[in-house]
């Protein structure tokens, strides 16, 4: 039955996105700051790994614990025979811990003892972002070659409709555990990221003067799911997480553009993924298309003269799902901006233009490689829009 109702409100879907009015949008930054703020937080790299989040732990506990408990109770939803799972995931996921790359898995712990969340639970939230994660990316330069990095996060799909509020219900839930972390070593400032409070991967991040990062799920049959049971069974740990890897580079002093670009290229995954890379110099730009084993393509801006590349969640030589096309949109507005108006507030005018900004979209980041510079804000998108 669940089956059944997913199937008809995919079908819906083609017809209530006819009804909507697709326009590039002006104006629109920058956003009101009662709904928009985004807090900035420190994160001490000195630290031990597991007492590095135990001031947010008491700060975000509450609405954390609200949304595990809401994750358990839709997987409930679907068979109450899934108790047996969720079981399993409070008593047996958290060995999964010991087994990331450090110091992550002792974050994670940190989080969990302070929290006092099953560190199970906290395993899997963290899992949820490398297999769930909608997006579109966008990396280009103005006309006179400085660099932005822009990227809309949209995460909740089909985990549940608050039908009352006409929105996902994760979504909602998300909202209120984004924030910017300014990780710090040695007193000085290392890398800033836009995370979900408990999730310590980085799907959005900048290194001053070296390199930016924004993470994609691609779709793809040799999905996560393996990667995710080859590690849990030891079969086959040579592989990274994409988040974690991400992280990695921006923990790495060594790296620069170039380097970044041919790490995630070449670093054998746990899950498909489209990692778009921006740096401070001209034309630094790409978009790495990865499968588990390596890059099937790399999308380097400037190509055919290209001043912008941006990228959702389709491979950009192919077609999109005819209900799920961000990117003709997305690129029909950046083509509108122009070159000449490549900036902050062009660039959030195009990530509140629907369908880019859609149901699911969560929070919108705008960066410059060179600078730093890091402006976040929460998004909405109001009735008509689209589902995602």
């Amino acid at each position: 039955m669940k089956f059944f109702k997913i199937i008809l409100f995919l079908a819906s879907i083609y017809f209530v996105q006819s009804e909507i009015e697709h326009v590039c949008e002006s104006g629109k930054y920058p956003p009101d700051p009662k709904t928009s703020f985004v807090p900035t937080y420190v994160v001490n790299l000195d630290l031990p790994p597991t007492q590095r989040w135990l001031e947010l732990s008491r700060k975000y506990e509450k609405p954390l614990r609200t949304l595990v408990t809401y994750i358990k109770q839709f997987v409930l939803e679907f068979s109450p025979k899934l108790q047996k799972l969720i079981d399993l995931i409070d008593n047996k996921l958290g060995f999964v811990a010991d087994s990331l790359p450090q110091p992550y898995g002792e974050e994670i712990k940190g989080i969990a003892n302070a929290t006092n969340i099953e560190l199970g639970e906290l395993v899997l939230y963290n899992i949820f972002y490398e297999v769930f994660t909608l997006c579109t990316s966008i990396v280009g330069e103005d006309s006179s070659g400085k660099m932005y990095h822009a990227r809309n996060l949209d995460f909740g799909l089909f985990l549940g409709w608050d039908i009352k509020n006409d929105t996902w219900i994760i979504s909602e839930l998300l909202r209120p555990l984004i924030m910017n972390i300014n990780y710090t070593k040695g007193g000085e400032l290392k890398y800033k990221t836009v995370t979900f409070f408990g999730f310590v991967g980085l799907i959005t991040g900048v290194k001053p003067n070296a390199f930016s990062v924004s993470v994609n799920e691609r779709f793809n049959s040799n999905g996560g799911y393996i990667g995710l049971f080859e590690w849990f069974l030891n079969i086959n740990r040579n592989q990274a997480w994409t988040t974690l890897v991400a992280r990695d580079c921006f923990e790495n002093d060594d790296m620069d553009f170039n380097h970044v670009v041919k790490t995630l290229a070449n670093t054998p995954l746990i899950a498909p993924v489209y990692y778009i890379i921006g740096g401070p110099e001209k034309q630094q730009g790409a978009v790495v298309t990865r499968d588990r084993a390596k890059a099937v393509d790399v999308w380097q801006l400037g190509t055919n003269n290209t001043w912008f590349i941006a990228e959702t969640n389709y491979d950009h030589w192919k077609k999109p799902l005819i209900i799920d096309d961000r990117i003709t949109p997305c690129n029909r507005c950046m083509d509108k901006l122009g070159k000449e108006n490549m900036s902050f507030e062009g660039l959030f005018n195009v990530l509140s233009s629907k369908p880019v900004l859609n149901k699911l979209t969560v929070y919108s980041a705008l960066i410059e490689p060179k600078s730093g510079r890091l402006e976040t804000y929460i998004q909405f998108c109001p009735t008509p829009c689209d589902p995602f």
